[in-house]
């Protein structure tokens, strides 16, 4: 059984923003590079819009790896991609993840359920242990009684 991790609490994949941060930075120098030798014939305004390319893909790059799940006393925060969403601890009653899932699922008090991309099925037993332990806070924090 895993015990609870100390409040507050947060996950994040590793490899995800490993790959993601080193991509983006190896684009953008190439965009440089390019921008630099570039045929005569481009001018300024092309060579700055082969910069801001390489800068817009490394945003998005950067929007993948800042995904994270944290715990404090009253909830959890997921940060998504492009969205981030407060939880209040009774909102979310389950965690899942079967083998093969690309992040783990929290299925949520209003009958909809929500990707926690903070948690990366690719890292398998870093994600599995992961979400034990949200699923370990979510059974500590549940306001409803387990029956057995």
């Amino acid at each position: 059984m895993t015990e609870n991790p100390a409040l507050p609490a947060e996950w994040r994949p590793r490899t995800t923003r490993l790959v993601a941060y080193a991509t983006a930075g190896a684009i953008i120098l190439a965009m440089i590079v390019l921008a630099v030798f570039v045929a005569p014939q481009f001018t300024v305004v092309d060579r700055a819009l082969m910069v801001l390319f390489g800068l817009g893909l490394a945003w998005i790059l950067h929007m993948l790896a800042r995904c994270r799940v944290t715990a404090d006393e009253s909830g959890l925060t997921v940060v998504n991609a492009f969205r981030t969403r407060r939880l209040e601890w009774p909102e979310v009653l389950d965690v899942t993840m079967t083998v093969g899932d690309p992040w783990p699922r929290l299925d949520l008090s209003d009958g909809t359920a929500l990707g926690a991309m903070g948690i990366n099925g690719a890292e398998k037993a870093r994600a599995s242990r992961q979400v034990a332990e949200l699923a370990a806070l979510l059974k500590a924090r549940s306001e409803t009684p387990d029956v057995t």
